[in-house]
């Protein structure tokens, strides 16, 4: 198998990605089909809504080792949105903690602003390093829907991670890049020509090239 694999766990703008992965270049399919997610050249996790409900599903469906597995073996992973979210260890919602997948350190929690949610276009901040952001100009904005995020870019940088953020009333992190891991809060598929850009950059790191 080769190619994407858009992983339907039943949450996320899943045929919004995979239009936006085929508009970019990928052969892409859409599917809950563990073998083809732990087999394709690079598997996309998307996610909208809860924190809580986004890794039942996961858990539901028994994507979570498959996802933990391709990291540990270098293959690569995209998240997106909610899908980022639970990638790191937990989500507080509400007061109530949800264990996340732990594939990176810290965890999700309400942001600190007033208005929320944070929805709509803003641009980010993205360090030289960043392989996603290369050649997008720093003007470049993405869309944002979104009331939680990951609020310790600096805790996050220090583990290793490349940590691109944005700014709505304080700092949180917008994308994070470690190893064959790859995250973003915003929706790649919703920004336009910049989003294609960055998928395009997402889809020159896979074997096939996408």
């Amino acid at each position: 198998m080769s190619g994407v694999v858009v992983l339907d766990y039943g949450s996320g703008n899943l045929r919004s990605a995979e239009r936006a992965l085929a508009a970019a270049g990928a052969d892409v399919r859409v599917t809950d089909d563990l073998s083809a997610a732990a087999d394709a050249d690079g598997l996309v996790v998307p996610g909208v809504g809860a924190f809580a409900a986004c890794m039942a599903g996961i858990d539901a469906l028994g994507a979570g080792p498959v996802i933990a597995e391709r990291v540990a073996a270098g293959r690569p992973v995209l998240g997106i949105c909610v899908g980022m979210q639970v990638l790191f260890e937990h989500g507080d919602e509400h007061g109530v903690v949800t264990k996340g997948l732990g594939l990176l350190p810290g965890g999700v929690t309400r942001l600190a602003a007033t208005r929320l949610p944070h929805m709509g276009w803003n641009t980010v901040r993205a360090p030289e390093a960043s392989v996603l952001f290369a050649g997008l100009p720093v003007t470049s904005r993405y869309y944002f829907v979104h009331s939680y995020a990951m609020g310790e870019p600096a805790a996050l940088a220090a583990a290793g991670a490349t940590v691109t953020t944005a700014h709505h009333e304080s700092d949180f992190v917008a994308a994070v890049e470690r190893g064959p891991l790859s995250a973003a809060q915003f929706h790649p598929e919703k920004s336009a020509d910049t989003g294609a850009a960055l998928l395009r950059n997402w889809l020159a790191t896979l074997p096939s090239g996408g």
